[in-house]
């Protein structure tokens, strides 16, 4: 079979005006609560966009560790390959897909780096040794070999036992503060229903997008 033959039809329920609430974060939180319940894998994993300094687009999956009324938060390396693009450009989207449910939610948005206070509460909730590998990797730096990561987080190992392994310098969380949540349900023939939320003036308006 080609690539080209590989389709599904979509049988999600249909996503009404009525439906949704008049709060997108709300709405999202609804959405996701219905995955976890579902129990769609990964259900906080999502794709980030970014765009660099000269205008490349890049994409990357990680994984939402928080939304509220103020943003949707993720953690990260600030000397990475997306937080230098964060840098240079704060605009960024992000987009979950829920397979099992035929559905999907973008978010778009200006991000700001969380305080040092909730990037330091988040990490230390980390098992032990993802604080470690993260004091280990310089991501996206290039790296010779395996073996010299390896080797970089046995000697942290051996000079934190027994010690709380500190907050990498250059660590910590990223909000993206929303402008525009779109959400998508996967229908029967490719007639899927679409939902944009537009932030003006403070004030969330809706409408129904063609599919």
């Amino acid at each position: 079979m080609s690539i080209a033959e590989l389709r599904r039809d979509y049988a999600g329920r249909p996503l009404r005006r009525e439906d949704l609430d008049a709060d997108p974060v709300r709405q999202f939180q609804h959405w996701f609560r219905e995955a976890l319940e579902t129990d769609v894998p990964d259900a906080n994993a999502m794709a980030l966009a970014t765009v660099s300094a000269d205008g490349v687009p890049s994409v990357r999956t990680v994984l939402l560790k928080e939304i509220d009324q103020r943003g949707a938060v993720f953690y990260t390396n600030y000397d990475s390959a997306k937080g230098r693009d964060l840098a240079a450009n704060p605009q960024a989207s992000i987009v979950f897909y829920w397979t099992p449910l035929s559905r999907q939610v973008g978010i778009t948005g200006v991000t700001e780096k969380v305080s040092r206070e909730e990037s330091e509460a988040y990490f230390h909730s980390r098992p032990r040794g993802s604080q470690l590998a993260a004091l280990a990797s310089h991501q996206s730096a290039p790296l010779a070999s395996r073996q010299e990561l390896e080797d970089e987080l046995r000697q942290l190992e051996a000079r934190y036992q027994g010690r709380e392994v500190p907050l990498p310098h250059g660590w910590g969380g990223y909000r993206l503060k929303p402008d525009r949540f779109e959400f998508w349900q996967g229908r029967e023939n490719r007639l899927h229903d679409r939902f944009e939320y537009r932030l003006r003036e403070g004030v969330w308006s809706i409408r129904r997008l063609s599919p």
